[in-house]
């Protein structure tokens, strides 16, 4: 995968160049304050479960808003693709185009994207796009399908299809949607949302373009594209060259109880870099399959935290990247292949930093907690009767570094800019409950620098709900660097009243009793969904990060605020840290020097 483009000769002052710059990214920052103003359900307005995007006539990217990092490389492979299915000539003023079928639009079907071509003076001059997650598209499972072996079993497929022409709504396309949907009104308002957002950054265009021409504007864009591409190249160019190669697992596929390879083998040659997902598994029965163009987003979100993470995006940025994945592969899934359950994009952004770990570890963190323990919720709502589907993820420990500790209960780095719902909002959206939301003590990794807390959250039930958690990564650890220690593994615990009865209800996807076998009374679970009654508790506990270095290099005094503070047990200061405590929290140092010798 490469970046085509030309560039022009005629070149604008720095000056405007940097206004031009600039004013993109307001307008893309402007489409996203559109789009979260008028959203209709909590995950987009609260989680920000979004990406926005706008590109020139030839499908480089301008500028982009982020909410869920990963939407924005997907819109690049998207847009492009489906206007090479369409025809651009095919293409009028006011058209608004709807893709989800996930081989073209790079996602899953809830993942809608939405684009609009961009129009001046009759001439096209580029494209902007909106993606969001729907709640709804009418596939086999309320919420979530983690099961399904058939893409059309996910729900109602549009290949790129107009639901606006000229300016006009489509009214037989949008009956064709709400009648495909368990919750309608919200759908259609997120799509309306989404025009929204697409109508300003259209506007915001076709001023620039007004402002200052064609030309400028063109010579502009040119400019920025050769900035952002020598830097990047910069980047690379200052990593040593070789190849590296690493493994992980996620837990299975949603239909066996076989763990899925994620394998990775990253390339610098001198200012290329390449991402080579061949090593992965082939492509799975169940959903865990990833388009090609999810893939592409999955290396240019690496590309881009690695070499230039402090710029916002353009087309240049990726100029060095090349990625690789076979055909019929997880990571390069063919139709009819399910793509709907997609945490091996998740997933692989942290394989993607283990293998250059091994080349450039000053410069990363260990593993997160690795996954994003996401919690989805439906039924009915008692107050109102209407149908309901809301989904929370939860922050995980981040890894330490080699000069600091990992930070507690933040989102996945793969989920950049997206946020989880206030326990207000959440208590206020289903009928539910929460019993404590706390940092897991113990669940950082040791090290000379520790690693970030996971999360402890209890969603007790007050109306009989649907529930079920997304999560990947419960079985296999994560990774300390220099000799620092794993964190602790996601789990999700089910509190419930008799067993037998209880566990009637619920499917478990992952089962994960043999990693807790001192623990009683309680079922250790990864993904699975259920029935819940009034009472019933799911706590959901994400991962910690990974320690950085020898633990017994901590200093003792730092162990001691950890101890205080909560985040290590006495016990755990001792045995990982070798750490010996007085009563009243004063370090033995003599004991301390003795345990560490």
């Amino acid at each position: 995968m490469k970046s085509p483009r030309t560039l022009l000769s005629s070149e604008s002052d720095a000056a405007t160049v940097e206004v031009v710059r600039n004013y993109l990214v307001s307008a893309a920052n402007e489409m996203q304050r559109t789009l979260v103003r008028t959203a209709y359900n909590t995950i987009v307005y609260e989680i920000l479960d979004f990406g926005l995007s706008m590109y020139d006539n030839e499908f480089n990217l301008l500028a982009d808003s982020p909410g869920l990092a990963l939407f924005l490389g997907s819109n690049d492979y998207s847009v492009r693709n489906t206007v090479e299915y369409m025809g651009a000539e095919n293409l009028d003023p006011g058209d608004v185009v709807m893709v989800n079928w996930p081989y073209r639009s790079s996602s899953h079907t809830l993942d809608v994207c939405l684009f609009a071509p961009v129009f001046h003076a009759d001439d096209l001059i580029g494209y902007v796009a909106s993606r969001a997650h729907w709640l709804d598209m009418g596939a086999k499972d309320a919420g979530y399908t983690l099961d399904s072996t058939d893409v059309h079993q996910e729900g109602i497929l549009f290949p790129g299809t107009k639901v606006y022409k000229r300016g006009e709504p489509d009214e037989e396309i949008l009956e064709l949607i709400r009648y495909n949907s368990r919750i309608p009104d919200k759908v259609v308002g997120d799509l309306n949302a989404q025009i929204a957002a697409l109508n300003t950054g259209k506007t915001r265009l076709q001023e620039l373009y007004g402002r200052y021409g064609p030309e400028t504007a063109k010579a502009c864009f040119q400019q920025v594209f050769a900035h952002g591409e020598r830097a990047a190249r910069e980047a690379v160019a200052d990593l040593p060259n070789g190849s590296w190669k690493a493994v992980d697992h996620a837990d299975n596929d949603g239909l066996t109880e076989d763990p899925v390879r994620i394998g990775i083998e990253v390339t610098v040659d001198g200012e290329d870099l390449t991402l080579d997902f061949g090593p992965s598994a082939d492509q799975t029965d169940g959903p865990m399959n990833i388009p090609i163009g999810r893939t592409q987003a999955v290396a240019k979100f690496c590309t881009k935290t690695l070499a230039t993470p402090l710029e916002p995006a353009n087309e240049g940025h990726f100029a060095p990247l090349t990625v690789e994945a076979p055909e019929g592969s997880l990571y390069h899934a063919i139709y009819p292949a399910p793509t709907f359950t997609q945490w091996s994009s998740t997933l692989a952004v942290e394989v993607v930093y283990k293998a250059l770990a091994q080349a450039i570890p000053e410069r990363l963190a260990a593993s997160s907690g690795g996954d994003l323990c996401s919690i989805m919720l439906y039924g009915e709502s008692p107050e109102t009767g209407q149908k309901f589907v809301e989904a929370n993820n939860e922050g995980v420990g981040r890894g330490a570094t080699a000069d600091h500790d990992g930070a507690n209960g933040v989102m996945h780095i793969a989920q950049t800019n997206v946020r989880n719902i206030p326990i207000e909002v959440l208590e206020n959206k289903a009928p539910i409950e929460f019993d404590q939301v706390t940092l897991r003590q113990d669940s950082g990794g040791a090290g000379e620098y520790r690693g970030g807390l996971g999360i402890r959250r209890d969603y007790r039930f007050t109306h009989p709900s649907g529930a079920l958690s997304i999560i990947k990564k419960t079985q296999t650890e994560g990774y300390g660097l220099k000799g620092g220690d794993p964190g602790a593994k996601n789990v999700v615990v089910l509190q419930g009243g008799d067993d037998k009865e209880f566990m009637d209800r619920v499917t478990v996807y992952a089962d994960n009793e043999h990693l807790y076998p001192d623990v009683t009374g309680q079922r250790h679970v990864g993904m699975m969904r259920g029935q819940f009654e009034p009472g019933e508790v799911i706590s959901n506990r994400s991962g910690g990060g990974g320690g950085y270095g020898d633990p017994f290099d901590r200093d003792p005094e730092t162990v001691r605020q950890d101890v205080r503070d909560g985040y290590v047990s006495r016990a755990a200061a001792r045995e990982e840290y070798g750490v010996v405590l007085t009563e009243d929290d004063e370090i033995a140092e003599q004991a301390t020097e003795s345990l560490r010798a």
